[in-house]
């Protein structure tokens, strides 16, 4: 039964792509699917944490949770969640650095009973103090404890981000700071809602088996939303990055985890970014066994457990799959994630996935590679969103990213159009391996910190016997330069992340 709801899924993506389907103006995105029983929405609000005031950090996050997890002027959040539950219905916020989305799903059977909780959400927040408290201890709990103690994967990233965007709207987490987080009081969330959640500042995603008078009434009931600018925002300017630039998170891990990446000037729906997607996916699509960081390190040497890299934005990457929705940006990172790895093998890992890299930066990819991988893509990307909610998603990003038409179905187009030299020319232009942010979090910092800047080899011991020509590859990554510097090395104990 799995099986024929997956293809069935799929069958419903292809259609899509190739038959349209999602209709537009300037405030509104349908994806129309008349044999969903289910509607989905996603309101997108023109707001994220680079809106978020100097020492405010997070407030944007919070501020779209007091919509969502919390009272509305109409019933206090027990009661919301009591009538929710009846209905097998929810609805929730996601706010990353340029968008906020709320997002909502329910049974057209239950649309009479359902749409007034969800626009009342968005239209009605009571801004309760206990609310708040509620919102502002998880939030803190998760900066303090979860972030930094329970999940490697994004501790690494989060910290990379922060790094490479320092001094720029981009330069904290979307969570925030722990002190800022704690200053943020009911004034300041009700200013923050007054100033960006206007008539002028949001776009109506409405997907499934939905009728043209729903679409139109809850554009009526937003419009109700006050005046105001559209936030304008300039783009991020990163500072420049000289040589291996690493940061060394000292914790007591039982593995190490370890990022690394730098800005790159290339958003989706250019066709070099189709292009730098194909050689994304040869050296480390998500989740992709096939790919080649992953056979080498995990396949090959046993080492970790994944071995990924991304061309654009890609959070909680440990527990999904594929790509996210809504979490558009204008200035992407190019990033490899290598973890966990066992601390004694750290820094042979840690050169592994260098040279690697460095190997395709200078070399390009292989025709053999290229084909391989543009077929693999053109079939791969029909699961990127096989549900109506995650169709939706990817519309209001096209709207983000100016994309005449559909992402995933140019995605497809440019799977039969792209060379081998399209390829490698956007290598050559996106992609280089001197100058990068490192992030390694591991216990024994020092003792890195001292191996990386000597250029200390570093042997490797297995459990279970290697081939010949491992071995001998293994005698090069052992041995394989690092040039980094004593001063572009520094170490942070992890219980300093993240405070102000």
């Amino acid at each position: 039964m799995k099986k024929i709801v997956s293809l069935f899924s799929v069958l419903i993506m292809f259609v899509s792509i190739h038959c349209g389907g999602n209709v537009s103006d300037d405030k509104t995105v349908l994806v129309s699917v008349p044999n969903d029983p289910t509607v989905s929405f996603r309101v997108w609000f023109k707001v994220g944490s680079q809106n978020d005031p100097p020492g405010k950090e997070g407030l944007a996050n919070i501020t779209a949770s007091m919509l969502t997890d919390a009272a509305t002027k109409q019933n206090s959040y027990e009661q919301i969640l009591d009538k929710l539950y009846p209905l097998a219905a929810s609805y929730s916020a996601s706010t990353s650095v340029e968008m906020t989305v709320i997002t909502g799903r329910t049974h057209k059977d239950n649309l009479k009973e359902y749409f007034p909780l969800y626009t009342q959400a968005i239209l009605e927040p009571a801004f309760k103090q206990n609310d708040l408290d509620r919102i502002k201890s998880q939030v803190s709990n998760y900066l303090e404890n979860v972030l930094r103690y329970a999940s490697d994967e994004e501790l690494g990233k989060a910290v990379l981000y922060n790094e490479i965007f320092a001094g720029t709207p981009y330069g904290h987490i979307d969570a925030g700071l722990i002190e800022s987080v704690k200053s943020i009081n009911l004034d300041d969330v009700r200013s923050f809602y007054q100033e960006h959640y206007t008539k002028d500042n949001f776009v109506v995603g409405v997907g499934g088996g939905f009728e043209d008078a729903l679409v139109r009434q809850l554009k009526d009931q937003l419009a109700v939303l006050p005046a105001g600018k559209t936030n304008k925002v300039l783009p991020p300017a990163p500072k420049s990055i000289n040589g291996m630039e690493v940061v060394i998170v000292e914790k007591d891990a039982a593995a190490t985890a370890l990022s690394m990446g730098f800005p790159i000037d290339i958003l989706r729906g250019s066709k070099e970014w189709y292009a730098l997607a194909i050689a994304n996916s040869w050296l480390g699509e998500h989740r992709n066994s096939s790919s080649h960081l992953y056979q080498v390190i995990r396949e090959e040497r046993g080492l970790n457990y994944g071995d990924y890299s991304y061309i654009e934005n890609f959070p909680n990457g440990g527990r999904r799959n594929m790509p996210p929705q809504n979490v558009s940006r204008r200035q992407q990172i190019f990033e490899i994630w290598i973890r966990p790895v066992p601390n004694d093998a750290r820094h042979f890992a840690l050169r592994a996935a260098l040279r690697e890299f460095k190997a395709l930066v200078e070399n390009g990819m292989t025709q053999e590679n290229f084909d391989l991988t543009r077929h693999f893509l053109k079939k791969y990307v029909l699961h990127y969103a096989p549900t109506t909610m995650e169709r939706l998603g990817y519309a209001l990003d096209d709207r983000f990213y100016n994309i005449d038409g559909s992402h995933l179905g140019k995605f497809r187009k440019m799977m039969d159009e792209i060379t081998l030299a399209d390829v490698n020319a956007a290598i050559k232009k996106h992609w280089q391996y001197g100058n990068m942010k490192i992030v390694i979090i591991t216990n024994e910092a020092a003792k890195m910190k001292d191996a990386l800047v000597n250029n200390t080899p570093s042997p490797i011991n297995y459990t279970s016997p290697k081939p010949d020509n491992i071995l001998a590859e293994d005698k090069e990554i052992i041995s394989f330069p690092l040039d980094i510097k004593q001063e572009s090395v520094k170490i942070v104990p992890v219980a300093e992340l993240f405070m102000k």
